[in-house]
């Protein structure tokens, strides 16, 4: 799971086409090289169809040379609170192993704490939450275990 990057309020435009800031393009670059570099390359990257959810999802889909075929854009991402993150999550392909979802707050702090064992009090602008599960179906994950955390403010 990522967080979008740092976003801009400097523009006079609707929340879902907020861009990213200078900051944001930066911690997406260090996070992104430095979890690639860490972790097999997902299957599938999943972002929300938010501009700056989507850009932060670029730079993964770059930086894991991930095809247009496994790259997508779901709107069900733009979500707060939770449940249609976890809707989508538990309706991914069973052939799939590993996969990334680009998001939002505060429904990604709160999912990263009620799928993983490591609570964390906010997952931060780009930050990167890695979670196992032991299920051999996306539909029955519940608790599983979280292997890997990257943040910014780690790799500054």
């Amino acid at each position: 799971m990522v967080r979008h990057a740092k976003s801009s309020w400097k523009y006079d435009v609707d929340d879902h086409m907020r861009p990213l800031k200078k900051r944001g393009h930066n911690d997406a670059t260090l996070v992104s090289e430095k979890v690639k570099n860490e972790v097999a390359a997902p299957q599938k990257i999943m972002s929300s169809d938010a501009n700056r959810a989507r850009t932060t999802a670029e730079y993964f889909k770059e930086a894991f040379d991930i095809s247009e075929e496994n790259y997508e854009l779901n709107h069900d991402l733009y979500d707060f609170s939770g449940q249609s993150v976890m809707q989508t999550i538990k309706g991914f392909d069973d052939s799939l192993d590993r996969v990334m979802i680009v998001g939002h707050n505060h429904a990604f702090t709160s999912l990263v704490n009620m799928l993983g064992n490591e609570q964390i009090e906010n997952l931060p602008t780009s930050g990167f939450v890695m979670i196992d599960f032991e299920e051999n179906s996306w539909a029955d994950i519940s608790t599983g275990t979280t292997v890997k955390m990257v943040f910014p403010r780690h790799l500054k």
